[in-house]
């Protein structure tokens, strides 16, 4: 089953917590403290799979969680770090955050890895607390939470050439006497709901991946019939074939079809109406008498665009060839055309943007230490920092006490709570700490 869209959770692990230890030997009656630090969190790594070529084993697993860290030990001994969890994808993925739609990773090279999230850092333990003035520190970090990411994962065919036009025109045929693919090809409409892949080895040229592309209507881009759905299977492609039915068997004016394909493809993307194409005029057996008018439309309209083609044109492109993918006519002519040209085409594979910024989600960001609501006349203080702040504080310890009290201020916490216009004796909770204001 070919499945090309997928919705999953993921989650990177947490750090594990720093502990409070104290060294302890025979013969030393007071040691000092050498609580150890935590593990940092497992990462959520994406890597590139060959073997793979749909997502349908994401229909089945959805959730992905990394490993927690494990926590310090005594002796100054660090915990051990969570494993890292790898998910395999197939060449072609796009990796989305669902939430923002924002791209996070096109993962397009072989054996290509990407570490979609950072797992949590570990905490410190309390040797790192020892002071000349605080000698006993009887408190230590919690490790710091993972990322949680809801993803979207698309895939986008990796083919040197595209085959597109309207349904039943012939192209999963073309496929099959060209390929060792074997689509299913039927005479009415849809028979392809499913891009379909084959290679293409040409004798003293180039060998290349062709794609049948479902067949597109006018309106596809709009999400009429099934192009819509898998149009950005072509998006990598070097190179289309625009497959027409010369014969006007389906009632259709084969250079009408021609002008609303493309219609559809600049609807669809810019890039795409752009990519060089191969006019491949198929069912010449059943009516090779319009084949001359086609070309004579097609000539005029080569001359009214020939300043948004010149370059491809120039290098082989939007050539016009004459077969019967039914009878195997002038189809290796054709494919082995292809062959020869690809190499001279624009390599527009990386289709996507991704901000520098978003392509790995670090745990906890600086900018969202905490946020602020005021409920009730209780002001209620909340966020992954300050968070891990409250859960490192020992309420029973004085020092701990007055360490947090002193890392708030300098984090901005008390200024950003008098912004917000609290006043003597008004109550603020943080998460299981709560005090009243006092100025």
């Amino acid at each position: 089953m070919f499945i090309d869209r997928a919705n999953i959770f993921v989650k990177s692990g947490r750090g594990g917590d720093g502990i409070v230890a104290f060294h302890r030997e025979k013969y030393v009656n007071a040691g000092g403290p050498d609580g150890g630090d935590g593990g940092k969190g497992g990462d959520i790594i994406f890597t590139v799979d060959t073997g793979m070529s749909t997502l349908m084993d994401f229909r089945y697993k959805r959730k992905f969680a990394a490993q927690n860290g494990e926590n310090g030990r005594k002796n100054k001994m660090t915990g051990k770090s969570g494993q890292d969890l790898v998910v395999k994808v197939p060449q072609g993925t796009v990796v989305k955050n669902a939430d923002t739609d924002e791209i996070i990773a096109d993962l397009t090279d072989k054996d290509q890895r990407v570490v979609i999230a950072k797992g949590g850092r570990g905490g410190q333990g309390n040797m790192h607390f020892a002071t000349s003035t605080r000698q006993i520190p009887n408190f230590a970090r919690a490790g710091h939470e993972g990322v949680e990411l809801n993803l979207k994962l698309e895939l986008k065919l990796l083919a040197d050439v595209g085959l597109v036009g309207y349904p039943n025109v012939g192209k999963s045929t073309l496929l099959s006497v060209c390929t060792a693919a074997k689509p299913e090809i039927a005479d009415y409409h849809f028979t392809t709901i499913v891009p379909n892949l084959g290679v293409v080895f040409n004798e003293g040229e180039r060998s290349f991946a062709i794609a049948d592309i479902p067949g597109l209507i006018e309106g596809a881009s709009s999400g009429l019939g099934l192009g819509h759905e898998f149009l950005r299977h072509i998006e990598r492609t070097r190179l289309i074939v625009h497959v027409i039915d010369v014969s006007g068997s389906e009632g259709r004016d084969p250079f009408d079809d021609f002008i609303k394909i493309n219609e559809e493809l600049m609807q669809f993307s810019k890039d795409l109406a752009e990519k060089p194409q191969i006019i491949a005029l198929n069912k010449t057996d059943i009516d090779s008498d319009k084949v001359s008018e086609f070309k004579d439309k097609y000539a005029a309209w080569l001359d009214e665009n020939s300043e948004n083609i010149t370059e491809t044109y120039e290098n082989g492109a939007w050539k016009i060839f004459e077969i019967s993918a039914a009878t195997n006519t002038g189809v290796s002519e054709l494919m082995s055309y292809c062959g020869s040209i690809l190499d001279k085409m624009p390599n527009k594979q990386m289709t996507v943007v991704i901000k520098d910024e978003i392509a790995v989600h670090k745990a906890q960001a600086d900018e969202e230490l905490y946020t602020i609501r005021v409920e009730n006349n209780v002001y209620i203080v909340e966020g992954n920092w300050i968070k891990n702040v409250v859960e490192s504080t020992n309420l029973e310890d004085y020092e701990s006490m007055a360490y947090f009290q002193r890392i708030i201020r300098k984090k901005g916490l008390i200024d950003a709570l008098v912004a917000k216009g609290i006043k003597e004796n008004d109550t603020v909770k943080i998460y299981d700490i709560e005090f009243d204001y006092v100025e």
